[in-house]
This record gives C-alpha cells, sequence and structure tokens, in this order.
C-alpha cells in the first residue's frame, strides 16, 4: 500500500519531489566526499610516514659535530629504538640548473642527500626505497608539479651532471613548508660534490614510545648535545604533510554542514505545504478514527524513499569527484592504507544523513495531533495569522509602487511562511562568501603574520656560511644607504636554555631585533619593546603552561635572567617552537639570520632581488610574494578549488530553492491570484509582486548572511586554520567581492528562478480558482 500511496504523491508533485532529492543528494555527496577525503588523507600520511620511517625525533645542526658523544647518549636512552646522523649537503640555489631552469629564485634550501640505510628513506612514486646509481639524481615531487623538472631531463649541479631518474617522496620535506628540500644522488656523486656546499647534520632518533617524544627533547637539551639548527617533531611532520589537502577538506566539510542544513529546511517547507495541500484529507482520516501514527506512517515513507534515492545518489556522485580531490593526496603521499576503508566511511556518512532526515521528518510531522478534524474539515486549509504588518495600509504609501508594495506587505504578513526562504538564502550567502573570504585571506600578503613571519617586501636569509653577525651587518650597511629601502631591520636567532618550573632544563629558539619593524600577528599581548620581556609562540606556551604576564627564567651568558612573558604568537617555522625578545647576547653561536626590509616602491622590489642577490652571494634574496607563493602556493590553489566549487553550489542552492518556493508559493495563492485578477491586476502586475517578495527576503538574506560570513564564518574559518598551526585569524575581506559580486551573482540566480517559477501566472483562471 505504502509503495502505491508513494509512487502516485511522487508522480503528482515531480518537480518537488526532485527538487528534494537533489538536495539530499548534494548534501550526502559533500557529506560522503570529506569522510572519504580525511579517512584516505590520514591513511596516506601514516602509510607515507611508515614507509620511509620518518624519525619521531630531528635535530637539525650545522658545524661540528661529535659522534661518539651522540652515540653514547643514544645508548643510554631506553626509550630510542634507533639513532643515526644523516647528512644534508646544502647548494646554493644558482648552482642547480634543471633544462633551462635555475634554482637562484628557490626559496628553499637546496641540498644533495644519499639514501639513509635505516631509516628515513627517500621512496619513490611506488613507495619503494630508492637506490640512485651514479649519474642519476631523484628530484622532489614538488618541482615536478611546478613544471621545474620532468624525468629525463639534465640537471647540472656545480658543473656536474646528471639525468633526472624519478621523483621522490621525503615524508620530512615534501610539504612547501618545509624550509629546505632533498635530492637524492649516489654516494660517489656526493662525495665528489662534496666540497661544493656546506654540510648540515640531521640528527634523528626513532622511539619506542612515540608519546615519550618530550622526555627526549628535555635530556637531549640537559646533555648539552648538538643543537644549531631547528628541532623538529612527529607531530609536526604529521600537521605539515597534511595541510594542504587539510585545509581544503575543511572547507568542504563546512559546506557539507551548510547544504545539510539547507536540505533540512527544503524538507521542512515542502512537507509542511504537503501538508497544507493535503489539509482536508488529514482531517477525514482523523475524523474516520485513523490514528495519527498511521498517517505519519505515509508521509514519513515518502521522504524515507526520497532521502534513500538522494542519498544513493550522492553516495554515486562522490564517486566520480573522488578522483581528482585525492589525485594530490596520491601523488605526495602514495595509496592510503586506509583507501579499502575510505567508500565506508563514506557510507557512513550518507547512512547518518539518512537517519537524521528521518528523524526530522518525524519530528516536523508531530503537528499533526494539532490539527483539528472539524477545522479542517470545515476551512481545507490552516488558518494563517496576518498580524505582522497591521500598519501597512496601501492608501499611506507614498514610496513604493503597487505592485511593489503588495509583495512586500505579503512578506511582513506572512513571515513565518517566508522564513524557510529566508534561512536558506542566509546559508547560501554564507556558503558562498566564507570560501571566498578564505581563499583571499590565505592567498593576501598579510597572511604569513599569522604563521610567524613578518610582512616585509626584502627577505635575505644568512645561514650556512661563516661569520653571520658581520654579513648581516654589511646588508644592513647597504640597505642604510639605499634611497629606495624605507626600513629595515636584523633578526638573528640563537638557541638558549630555559629553566622549567621543576628545576629541568628545555632548549628554546630566540629571534633576536627589533620585532616591532615588521611584526607578526599576537594570539595574546603584543611584540617585546623591553630587555627584559620575552614572547613564546604558541606550542613553547602551551607546553611551558605560561600565559601573558607570566616569567621564564632564561640562561643568558651563563646566568640565568628573569623575563615577563609579553605577547604569544602563532609559528609554523622551526618546529613552531620558538620566541622573539630585544635583549643584547654576544656569546651564544648564531644559527641565521634574517634581514628584513620595506620598498615603498613595488616596481623597484625584482631589481633589489637581483641586485643583492649579485651583490651578496652567500644569502639568499626573496621577493615576500614569491615567498609566499613557493611556500603556500598548493595551499592556496586547494582552497581556490574548494572555494570555486562553493560558488557553484550556493548558486545552485539559491536557483533550486528560489524555484521550488516560488512554484509551492504559486500553487498556494491560486484563489488570490484569480481574485487579484478579478480586480484587473494583469499577470504582469502579479509577476512583479512575487519578484518584489523575492527581492526582499533576498536583500535581508543577503545583508544576514554577509554579517554570519564576517563575524561566524571568521570563528569557523579559524578553528580550519588553527588546526595548521595559526592560533590567531582574521579575514582579509575584498569589499568587491563580499559586498558587490557574490550578492549580485545572488540576485541574479534568484531573480532567474524567480520568473521561471512565476510562469505559470497566466495560465491561473478565475473561473477555476473563484469557486473555491
Amino acid at each position: 500500500m505504502y509503495f502505491r500511496l508513494i509512487k502516485g504523491d511522487i508522480a503528482k508533485s515531480k518537480l518537488i519531489s526532485l527538487t528534494t532529492m537533489l538536495f539530499v543528494a548534494v548534501a550526502a555527496m559533500l557529506v560522503s566526499l570529506a569522510a572519504i577525503l580525511a579517512a584516505n588523507l590520514a591513511g596516506a600520511v601514516d602509510t607515507l610516514m611508515e614507509q620511509a620511517k620518518t624519525p619521531h625525533f630531528l635535530q637539525m645542526h650545522s658545524g661540528e659535530i661529535d659522534m661518539q658523544r651522540l652515540e653514547a647518549f643514544a645508548a643510554q636512552q631506553t626509550n630510542v629504538e634507533d639513532f643515526q646522523v644523516l647528512e644534508f649537503l646544502n647548494i646554493d640555489g644558482g648552482e642547480i640548473s634543471i633544462g633551462e631552469n635555475t634554482l637562484a629564485d628557490s626559496v628553499q634550501g637546496n641540498g644533495l642527500s644519499v639514501q639513509s640505510e635505516r631509516f628515513d628513506y627517500l621512496l619513490d612514486l611506488s613507495g619503494n626505497v630508492i637506490s640512485a646509481a651514479e649519474g642519476e639524481i631523484y628530484v622532489p615531487i614538488s618541482y615536478w608539479k611546478s613544471g621545474t623538472a620532468q624525468v629525463g631531463d639534465r640537471v647540472t649541479i656545480h658543473g656536474r651532471e646528471f639525468t633526472i631518474a624519478g621523483l621522490l617522496r621525503d615524508s620530512q620535506m615534501n610539504s612547501l613548508l618545509a624550509s629546505s628540500k632533498r635530492f637524492l644522488v649516489n654516494e660517489r656523486d656526493y662525495l665528489q660534490l662534496q666540497e661544493a656546499g656546506a654540510t648540515e647534520y640531521l640528527i634523528e632518533f626513532r622511539l619506542r614510545d612515540v608519546s615519550a617524544i618530550g622526555a627526549l627533547e628535555t635530556a637531549y637539551t640537559e646533555a648539552g648535545l648538538e643543537a644549531n639548527g631547528p628541532m623538529v617533531t612527529w607531530r609536526l611532520f604529521q600537521l605539515m604533510n597534511a595541510l594542504s589537502d587539510g585545509l581544503m577538506i575543511a572547507v568542504i566539510v563546512l559546506i557539507s554542514i551548510l547544504v545539510v542544513a539547507i536540505a533540512f529546511m527544503c524538507i521542512r517547507f515542502t512537507l509542511l505545504a504537503k501538508i497544507e495541500d493535503d489539509y482536508r484529507e488529514i482531517g477525514v482520516m482523523k475524523a474516520v478514527g485513523l490514528r495519527v501514527s498511521h498517517i505519519r506512517g505515509i508521509y514519513l515513507a515518502k521522504y524515507a524513499a526520497i532521502a534513500a534515492a538522494g542519498c544513493l545518489l550522492g553516495y554515486a556522485l562522490s564517486f566520480l569527484f573522488r578522483g581528482s580531490l585525492t589525485e594530490n593526496i596520491r601523488l605526495y603521499m602514495g595509496e592510503s592504507k586506509n583507501a579499502h576503508l575510505a567508500p565506508l566511511f563514506g557510507l557512513l556518512g550518507i547512512l547518518l544523513i539518512f537517519l537524521a532526515i528521518i528523524l526530522y521528518v518525524g519530528a516536523v510531522l508531530r503537528r499533526f495531533r494539532r490539527i483539528s478534524a472539524a477545522e479542517a474539515i470545515r476551512f481545507g486549509a490552516a488558518q494563517e495569522k496576518s498580524a505582522g504588518a497591521r500598519r501597512l495600509r496601501l492608501s499611506k504609501n507614498t514610496l513604493l509602487g503597487t505592485n511593489i508594495f503588495l509583495g512586500v506587505k505579503d512578506v511582513l504578513s506572512r513571515g513565518r511562511l517566508y522564513a524557510t526562504m529566508l534561512v536558506v538564502l542566509v546559508l547560501a550567502a554564507f556558503i558562498l562568501i566564507v570560501p571566498q573570504n578564505l581563499h583571499n585571506t590565505i592567498s593576501g600578503r598579510g597572511f604569513i603574520r599569522y604563521m610567524g613571519i613578518g610582512d616585509c617586501d626584502l627577505r635575505i636569509d644568512i645561514q650556512q656560511t661563516d661569520d653571520i653577525a658581520g654579513k648581516a651587518a654589511e646588508i644592513a650597511a647597504a640597505m642604510e644607504a639605499d634611497s629606495a629601502i624605507s626600513r629595515h631591520t636584523v633578526l638573528t636567532t640563537k638557541t638558549f636554555r630555559l629553566r622549567t618550573v621543576d628545576g629541568a632544563e628545555e632548549r628554546i629558539t630566540v629571534e633576536l631585533g627589533d620585532h616591532a619593524a615588521f611584526p607578526v600577528e599576537y594570539t595574546h599581548g603584543g611584540a617585546p619593546g623591553a630587555e627584559d620581556e620575552i614572547a613564546l609562540s604558541t606550542i613553547n606556551a602551551d607546553e611551558l603552561g605560561k600565559q601573558v604576564g607570566d616569567t621564564v627564567a632564561l640562561l643568558v651568558g651563563g646566568s640565568e635572567r628573569q623575563l615577563t612573558v609579553c605577547g604569544v604568537y602563532s609559528d609554523v617555522t622551526n618546529g613552531g617552537k620558538t620566541a622573539k625578545a630585544v635583549f643584547a647576547d654576544d656569546e651564544a653561536g648564531i644559527m641565521w639570520s634574517i634581514v628584513c626590509a620595506a620598498i615603498p616602491d613595488r616596481g623597484l622590489v625584482d631589481d633589489r632581488v637581483a641586485e643583492y642577490a649579485v651583490r651578496f652571494p652567500f644569502a639568499k634574496v626573496s621577493d615576500i610574494d614569491e615567498f609566499i607563493a613557493q611556500m603556500y602556493g598548493a595551499t592556496i590553489a586547494s582552497v581556490g578549488l574548494a572555494a570555486r566549487v562553493a560558488i557553484v553550489a550556493s548558486l545552485l542552492i539559491t536557483v533550486l530553492v528560489t524555484l521550488l518556493f516560488m512554484r509551492m508559493l504559486l500553487a498556494k495563492d491560486r484563489y488570490s491570484i484569480a481574485v487579484m485578477k478579478a480586480f484587473g491586476y494583469t499577470g504582469g502586475d502579479i509577476t512583479v509582486q512575487y519578484v518584489a517578495r523575492a527581492v526582499f527576503v533576498l536583500v535581508v538574506g543577503v545583508i544576514l548572511g554577509t554579517l554570519l560570513a564576517n563575524t561566524l564564518g571568521e570563528s569557523i574559518a579559524g578553528l580550519a586554520v588553527s588546526s595548521v598551526g595559526a592560533s590567531l585569524f582574521r579575514f582579509t575581506v575584498n569589499p568587491l567581492t563580499a559586498y558587490l559580486l557574490c550578492p549580485l551573482m545572488m540576485a541574479a540566480a534568484v531573480l532567474v528562478a524567480t520568473m521561471l517559477g512565476t510562469s505559470g501566472i497566466g495560465r491561473v483562471q478565475i473561473s477555476e480558482n473563484i469557486k473555491e
């Protein structure tokens, strides 16, 4: 019986049923995609790091190294499963040519490595440990992805030629956020080029218990072992590998949640409209003694069938898109160990959508209990209360035309009826604007301030060389004499020991210099200005349990110095464990220096980059825009893709909902349309009234949606960005896009859908409808 009723009901309302099913399908597709992508990403990261045997604790070090002392330390640590020291030969980018390209402008630290014998393997695209023959070189995937390198190209390094034999996956340095990239060569080739660069050591540990990384770090610091370089742990390797695709998945999750909410709104609206159409029949069924549960079962069966069809269609559609969306994951990390489970996660996602719809429909159908059988049989419809616009009188209207006035008055009179469309348009505006704002924010120059890097025009890195302080001073003197540079500063990074509350010592990387010249964004407090102040990165502040106003004990020059925490900031550089201070110190060794400069005339930046690169060949000179493109290009592209998908989804939702709403409103208002025609209103007049209703609701919806997108949307986007290390986040809004283009696109969609939805006004006959 249910099957015949469902079939007949769907046949009578094909458009409504199809539109509802499409919304369910889109919601199910996005939820399924998000689940499949998240499962694949998590599994791919784990697979890559397991195949490569990524170190749990890595200390990079430049300078002399005492192997016997390191080996003795590793032997004393019961939690250390394996230990090794690898060499990384830093080569100046200008010495590396790939085909007709050179890496002189690369912001990455490029260098040569040989294959490890124990762990931290460099893998090919099949996940196998690479063995490079003489004359062969394997290049990072990122250079192939950017078009810089192709398999078979000739590579020249310091005059020695190689042939690219393949691409490599590097579980440490895959991400563009990793400041260095490893090229793999044969041991003999490496030895012959050893004098062409500066050797950096990778001191690596594999642990039996990964949760005890903090204890190893403390022991390493207290032992006073080699530490002239960043320290990175397992968690940060995972974070950097998942960054780009993780943000894209976060945006898809946000969109899917909103589309699910819109699907519920549409189901509610269509269900209430159907109940209204069947009001008299429902009254008759109640009058003859049919139980409410049986009446509810009829409607519930129909929406269960629509939800099941929509969920299955959405699940099938997710398979069409998942290949292209997981392509980047497979390229950089290989096949996920969760690949066979990912479809099950997607299936679980649509099952949750289906159950949620059934529960929601059941909740809406509870209103059957409030329907009076006598009232339903007598009036055939619920009695509307239109008290919302009693003071609006056509006789008092002097601003609006008659048809526009009547349209606006109808919205105000029947506010509850239009509330569903308003909520949907608010959510559609939210879907449209938030991803655009997020993309605009992370693609803008200011975003680097949330990641621990000051916003300058010219950045010069000095490391892997002797007399870093003297060379930084030489560059600063040149900038002082350069009229094109309005201001500059030198930031010097050193390592100090910090005494914790329990008396243990931890190593902390502190950047010394003027931090007010090119400030980062601070989550709490601000930049250090006095010698007794220090700002901590979020990770350091959390691990040390420090807040603004607390004190830390820093060992400087052999004595303990009490410093007050003046600020907390986000940082993804150097393992995320950094600090900033302004005190002077002449004893601790310099790890590296950065010279930042502002050039008001942006047209001179390229000239200054070229000039300083030639003048100071020992330094890496970067235009900050190029620095951003190379560091965050993949992340920006991923979020940009999600933002474009959001535009299509939002406009499609707007068109379908408006079309559905107008068709159902037209069916509901047949009698009133016939009455207006009897009073002399033309079809064009009535169409203008409906357009006025739609535009009025649109304007309110876009205003509310825009306000929510720039407040609540900023908070939600901040949650996604905080997962990649930025604990503070504020939208950089493009007014042209957020306040003009997005509303115009929605307005066009609403107008088109309204014209299509009201095209049946001319077919409403007075003789057929006035008798009702």
